[in-house]
């Protein structure tokens, strides 16, 4: 019995975080209510709370689930199979991974990617709070790709004793900046992707712009 009434209680959040979802992607978070949420579940407001105490606690696991379900896991597996000597294959492919991530995660995901960075921005000290109640899972795989191609990016310099144009730190920072505007363009895009995947969201395009741009900003110039 106590098996079964898990698995109910696991059901039922898990019905309230699919709503939660559904809300976050028509409207920003900052906007979201919890009688949204209610509202979308159909359930009555005595029930919502059972599950959760208020709508910090949803976004919470909403966000934890998010990033549990798209990861840039391949990330290491490219780096590894490149090293630093073919740095420029490693590159372009983890640029297409990154392409990938995008369309696999779909813009849904990528709207509501968008409205947290809103939120964060416009509320600072919730954002604060949910973060830290998120714990360890608070470190997005955004996040996490971004450390590991900043070291990645220092030994391919040291190793091929590569004169950047600018610092591997400005480099990442024109990274992040290039990702959050294909983010942008790829969510607020209506267009579906033609046959040749080129289209103005088109992640795979940015995103091959993005592979020739930092492959070019480490070549640098010869000394």
């Amino acid at each position: 019995m106590a098996k079964v009434t898990e698995e109910y209680y696991a059901q039922k959040r898990k019905e309230i975080l699919d709503a939660a979802y559904r809300v976050c992607v028509r409207k920003p978070i900052t906007s979201v209510t919890m009688k949204d949420v209610i509202a979308e579940t159909g359930y009555s407001h005595g029930a919502i709370y059972k599950y959760y105490k208020d709508l910090d606690e949803i976004i919470r696991d909403l966000l934890i689930n998010i990033n549990r379900t798209y990861t840039f896991e391949d990330l290491g597996k490219i780096i590894e199979k490149h090293g630093t000597k073919d740095w420029e294959k490693a590159i372009r492919e983890i640029c297409s991974m990154l392409a990938d991530h995008m369309i696999g995660a779909g813009k849904d995901v990528v709207k509501i990617s968008l409205y947290c960075t809103v939120f964060a921005m416009s509320e600072p000290e919730r954002a604060k709070q949910i973060s830290e109640k998120i714990g360890e899972e608070s470190v997005t795989p955004l996040l996490s790709a971004i450390h590991s191609m900043s070291v990645y990016l220092s030994d391919v310099i040291k190793a091929n004793k590569l004169h950047p144009v600018r610092p591997v730190e400005e480099i990442i920072l024109f990274i992040v900046t290039y990702y959050g505007g294909v983010e942008d363009s790829f969510a607020l895009s209506d267009d579906e992707e033609s046959s040749s995947g080129f289209t103005n969201g088109s992640p795979k395009l940015h995103f091959s712009i993005l592979a020739d741009s930092i492959i070019s900003m480490l070549k640098g110039v010869n000394k």
